[in-house]
């Protein structure tokens, strides 16, 4: 039985209201400028990531080309194919292909930000013909916020798993609503209705990953995105939506979360305190998060006492949270992936290529990189070994290496490359760009990348952000 979780008091105002203020309201001069930077960065790596899955994920030329043959006004681009459509269904393109490759970034608890949020912010640009770098960072930071504080408002940090969600895309009709509404120049009750609007529409079950492989958990930007269109669009034009869509009766913590959230998380020091600045990230490799922490234990054991692929007799996973599990079990169908998202979602062969190649890489997951004869012989050398829970003294696993003479060794890596505590450098950041944009289905031309690159330095400066896109297309 779901737990009694009581409405909001009559006397208490919905999350939403105060929300809706902050996402129409905190002007670009309020923000600090770390927040600033790191919504340049925001966008430049999402544009990236977008690009690289437009040739590496099969799925992405379904989305896209469906897209295009709808037809309608030719109002945003459709990154990496060409073309236009209506700003929502190029929203729904863009933001599906955009975690396609789940190289995008990571609020650092199971949250993708840029995915339901850049491309909302290109393609109303776009719509609106045009909009300068101030407030296309304004609205990305303040939607950002948004979605990373209903994200920490969580009391448990297990409640994907638990409750059984996908928070990028449940939350992403928040933050992309937030993005949409501020460009369109929403009053502070619009927002309001659009929010309730767009919670009419979500979604994000996990069941999307559940079993066998589909394409839709990369798809969750996508639908969050072009719903978040839709709302702000549909409220522009006076449709009503609920009041409370977030701390109501029937509300997203009541309906979808099921436990009481942290109301100072959620809304304290609201357009003063940015607290994405002390968790957001960016994704080293082009996996899943929970990955990262074995592939980085793996690096700084080779790095530190000099391990070659040859000396390795066997790599042992050992405890970590839930997803280490879900991630390294049944072994026998994680050692061998048949797709890339299966390869991305197995710690015993993201394991096995760090060992076998040092460095895991958008190549690692081609059907290449998935018959890498080196890599599949490695991964049989990789198993998991759970803890019980009175056992373990983090969620974090332990990596273990056993080699051939004997000794054994092992690291738990607590902050691995790209995290908030160990960030990416900005030329780490543009080196992954440019390797993205590497493999976008439609070649793009060397002057232009350099070009996006000087763009997205100075973004606050730049009269139309839009210019970004049509160097891209």
């Amino acid at each position: 039985m779901a737990p009694d979780i009581k409405a909001i008091s009559p006397m208490q105002e919905d999350a939403s209201h105060a929300f809706a203020r902050h996402a129409t309201g905190l002007p670009y001069e309020a923000l600090p400028p770390e927040a600033v930077e790191m919504t340049k960065q925001v966008v430049m790596d999402t544009l990236g990531v977008t690009l690289a899955a437009t040739s590496l994920s099969p799925e992405a030329k379904i989305v896209a080309k469906y897209v295009k043959d709808l037809g309608g006004k030719r109002e945003s681009t459709l990154l990496g194919f060409g073309g236009k459509g209506p700003a929502p269904w190029a929203v729904f393109s863009n933001g599906g292909i955009a975690h396609m490759a789940d190289y995008d970034d990571t609020d650092g608890r199971h949250g993708h930000c840029g995915i339901t949020t850049v491309p909302v912010a290109f393609a109303v640009g776009e719509k609106l013909g045009g909009i300068s770098g101030r407030d296309l960072i304004a609205a990305i930071a303040i939607a950002i916020d948004i979605q990373v504080r209903l994200n920490r408002a969580i009391p448990d940090l297990e409640w994907p798993m638990t409750e059984g969600w996908f928070s990028s895309q449940l939350l992403g009709y928040f933050s992309g609503t937030a993005v949409a509404g501020r460009l369109l120049g929403l009053s502070e009750a619009q927002m309001i209705s659009a929010f309730g609007i767009a919670f009419n529409q979500a979604c994000g079950s996990r069941e999307m990953a559940s079993g066998v492989s589909t394409h839709l958990r990369g798809m969750q930007g996508g639908f969050s995105g072009q719903s978040s269109v839709l709302s702000a669009m549909l409220a522009q034009r006076g449709l009503i939506g609920s009041e409370n869509s977030i701390e109501g009766r029937y509300g997203l913590y009541k309906t979808y979360v099921r436990v009481k959230p942290n109301r100072d998380a959620l809304i304290d020091n609201l357009g003063v305190d940015f607290p994405m600045l002390k968790v957001h990230g960016y994704k080293a490799w082009p996996a899943c998060q929970f990955t990262h922490s074995p592939i980085q234990s793996v690096q700084n054991l080779r790095q530190r006492y000099g391990i070659r692929p040859q000396d390795v007799q066997e790599a042992v996973i050992i405890g970590g949270s839930m997803h280490t599990q879900l991630l390294s079990e049944p072994v026998e169908s994680k050692r061998t992936p048949q797709t890339s998202a299966d390869g991305k979602y197995s710690i015993p062969f993201t394991v096995a290529i760090a060992l076998a190649k040092d460095n895991v890489t958008l190549k690692s997951y081609t059907p290449v990189g998935l018959k890498d004869e080196e890599v599949l012989a490695m991964a049989r050398r990789v198993r998991y070994q759970p803890l019980p829970e009175e056992k373990k003294t983090s969620h974090i696993p332990i990596v273990e290496i056993h080699t051939t003479e004997g000794q054994v060794y092992s690291e738990q890596a607590m902050y691995p490359l790209g995290r908030a505590q160990n960030p990416l450098s900005q030329k780490q950041l543009e080196d992954k760009f440019l390797d993205c944009v590497s493999f976008s289905a439609k070649k793009i031309p060397q002057a232009n990348i350099e070009r996006v690159v000087e763009l997205i330095r100075r973004l606050e400066e730049v009269k139309d952000a839009t210019e970004v896109i049509r160097l891209l297309a």
